[in-house]
């Protein structure tokens, strides 16, 4: 039995109130372009990252009487792309560039699809410029010391405890992210050859990724000890589970493992992608081949890669002692 019975509309969290649009024009077309996206095979979460940057686009025009696809210009974009740079978050902070940038790509393709439908002559967006991001170092990635830290920190005394050890154990082993962890199904996990088959990552890809003995371990007893207190339904197949016996949302996951960097007071922020960042960092410091890491994180392009080598400065300075005429 789940350690927890309350129905999901009843639970705690953040819950963020539907955006009521008005079912005229271009918010009658949207769906019918979502639903393209799924014929067209999109994965549910690009599905979804449309929809909500088309929602916040579509609630903007709507605010400024644009109902109508045909109402939106080029100028009527490039107004656009302006607020949200200047638009702060309730923590007074802007949004991110790929935040920025995701929202444009949706209202690209949609205006594209819009035109091969004939709904629309002219795509007012085919011009539209995006912005150019900077090539920003990842935040400073944990020591091996600072991950034992946070390692050591849940009470694995506890179901939920013991859980969350095998958890940060496998983030910390394989680099997977966050959102391939929490698909993590229990036929994902093979022991005997000591890799984790992670699904439909990003891209929709597949890949096979190798996994630490220590981790397996962990896994182990989280399998035999925790989650036949959690599991509530017999069929139930994903790997960690909630205190209700389902699969943990990505955003609260993120929220505990932020949680357990904080109290571990090692002055460094972050949570799942952190510990992504400092297994490929450490990694790379103690000899592994860049191509190695590539594979292992399933970037498709080395130089998505490469930014790791410049936070993996150690093995540099290890050379540039030894070589360096001037010390």
């Amino acid at each position: 039995m789940p350690l927890k019975h309350r129905p999901k509309d009843q639970r705690g969290g953040q819950r963020k109130q539907p955006v009521e649009l008005e079912p005229v024009g271009m918010a009658r077309q949207y769906p019918l372009y979502l639903e393209a996206l799924a014929v067209r095979n999109y994965s549910p979460i690009t599905q979804e990252n449309r929809r909500q940057a088309l929602v916040a686009f579509l609630q903007w025009c709507q605010e400024r009487d644009l109902f109508e696809a045909r109402e939106v210009t080029r100028p009527v974009l490039e107004s656009y792309q302006r607020s949200m740079h200047r638009y702060r978050k309730a923590n007074g902070k802007p949004l991110g560039f790929s935040t920025q940038r995701g929202r444009l790509v949706a209202i690209k393709d949609f205006f594209r699809w819009l035109c091969r439908e004939n709904e629309i002559l002219h795509n007012p967006a085919s011009e539209l410029e995006m912005p150019r991001g900077e090539r920003k170092l990842p935040k400073t990635p944990l020591t091996a010391n600072e991950a034992e830290r946070i390692l050591n920190l849940p009470d694995i005394t506890g179901p939920l405890g013991l859980r969350d050890r095998a958890l940060l154990e496998l983030l910390y082993s394989t680099g997977i992210r966050r959102m391939e962890a929490v698909r993590l199904a229990l036929e994902d996990v093979q022991f005997e050859r000591r890799v984790l088959a992670v699904r439909q990552g990003k891209g929709k890809k597949d890949r096979m990724t190798p996994i630490g003995e220590r981790a397996l371990s962990w896994l182990e007893k989280y399998l035999a000890d925790s989650r036949p207190q959690l599991v509530h339904r017999s069929r139930e197949q994903t790997l960690f589970l909630s205190a209700y016996g389902d699969a943990l949302a990505p955003d609260y996951l993120s929220r505990l493992v932020i949680d357990y960097v904080k109290r571990a007071e090692v002055g460094k922020p972050g949570g799942c992608h952190l510990f992504r960042h400092t297994c490929a960092t450490l990694m790379l410091e103690n000899g592994a081949d860049i191509r190695f890491i590539q594979q292992l994180l399933g970037h498709a392009n080395l130089s998505t890669t490469q930014i790791y080598t410049d936070v993996s400065i150690s093995q540099l300075q290890r050379v540039h002692a030894m070589t360096h005429p001037a010390r």
